[in-house]
């Protein structure tokens, strides 16, 4: 595969436009002082996307049938101990990438 100057200029573009909406909120709050409400509400983002991704990880819905997969709900558990005890998102999504992946291997 060879690159040409299109499609380096078609990458760099992606990745501009993928950088700059992740970089301008975090430089114009900054400078910013929030009130104590905001900050509050914006603690809870993190469990809000966590939970998302796990419930539809193991939620499976076959026709109009729901079910779990235990699977996933195998996994989860030790992720979940991790996490609370940790408090730790690099060490959280470690020991879930790795329960995951062992527990693929298993089953």
């Amino acid at each position: 595969m060879s690159l040409n100057l299109s499609m380096l200029f078609i990458i760099s573009g992606c990745a501009l436009v993928t950088f700059i909406p992740r970089v301008i909120p975090f430089i114009v709050i900054r400078n910013i002082k929030l009130p104590a409400i905001v900050i509050k509400w914006l603690s809870f983002i993190p469990i809000c996307i966590f939970t998302a991704l796990i419930v539809d990880s193991f939620i499976i819905q076959d026709e109009s049938l729901l079910s779990i997969d235990w699977r996933v709900l195998i996994a989860i558990i030790p992720t979940l101990i991790i996490a609370l005890f940790t408090r730790s998102l690099s060490i959280t999504v470690i020991v879930g990438i790795v329960s995951m992946a062992a527990v693929r291997f298993v089953f």
